[in-house]
């Protein structure tokens, strides 16, 4: 009798289960291989573009909102820049020692006027430095602060003043020299504050103010008596001092 091979049951039990068993070549290769997955850069490049575009509109939105603003309060309010008059400036003392030591003790009075009719002015204590034409340090004084209401004209006063103050001696001669001149000395002066203006109930940040006031000519005193300089071709500018970051405007 011939003797017949009968196939495992196991066996056909797994074929019947994965057809596919054993792999092909072609399947245990794409096996291997990672999923595609579709590349996103454009997706995120077009984002990217949107979001710009989009910032961009809202700060010219914001500039356009704040220009309007401006424009509408200008109209309202018609704001107008103060006005500094050095109304006068008497020397009690300027003396330079033979080892070149500056002592001064100068009056000074300011007149200061707003010449808005709505625009109260809030302005921080006021520093005061006088200083010759070439530099030369004379003294320095303070302001107390105060509130410049409407319409209003208020007169400050300070005392100016430098005790034992060494100068080198080319400055010393040239002030010597300057004082000695019958035409006086050149003499100017800087006021460093900060002032915030009111409008109603509205309130401004606070801003730098400078004010630079030329053509005081002075004298030394003789005796006793204090010297009057002459300021009555004496012109202040004063000038707004934006400061961002670093930089003064």
């Amino acid at each position: 009798m011939t003797d017949r091979v009968y196939p495992s049951s196991k066996q056909s039990t797994n074929a019947a289960a994965n057809p596919y068993f054993p792999p092909t070549k072609a399947q245990r290769y794409g096996a291997a291989r990672p999923l595609y997955r579709p590349q996103t850069k454009r997706h995120r490049r077009s984002c990217c573009c949107a979001c710009c575009l989009w910032t961009t509109v809202a700060i010219l939105v914001i500039l356009l909102l704040a220009a309007i603003a401006t424009a509408i309060l200008y109209v309202l309010y018609r704001p107008h820049r103060p006005t500094f008059t050095v109304s006068s400036l008497k020397i009690s003392t300027l003396n330079i020692t033979s080892s070149s030591k500056l002592t001064t003790n100068i009056n000074l009075n300011v007149v200061a006027k707003n010449p808005n009719k709505r625009l109260v002015y809030i302005y921080d204590p006021i520093t005061v430095s006088l200083t010759t034409n070439d530099g030369i340090e004379i003294g320095d004084g303070r302001f107390s602060s105060f509130v410049h209401g409407t319409k209003n004209t208020t007169h400050l006063k300070a005392a100016i003043t430098s005790n034992n103050q060494e100068l080198d001696d080319g400055s010393a001669g040239k002030l010597k020299a300057g004082l000695k001149n019958k035409k006086g000395l050149p003499l100017k002066m800087k006021l460093d504050t900060k002032v915030k203006a009111k409008m109603g109930a509205l309130k401004t940040p606070k801003v730098g103010v400078r004010v630079v006031c030329e053509g005081i000519k002075a004298t030394a005193p003789k005796g006793k008596s204090a010297a009057t300089a002459s300021t009555s071709n004496a012109k202040c500018k004063v000038d707004l001092r934006i400061k961002i970051w670093k930089w003064t405007f």
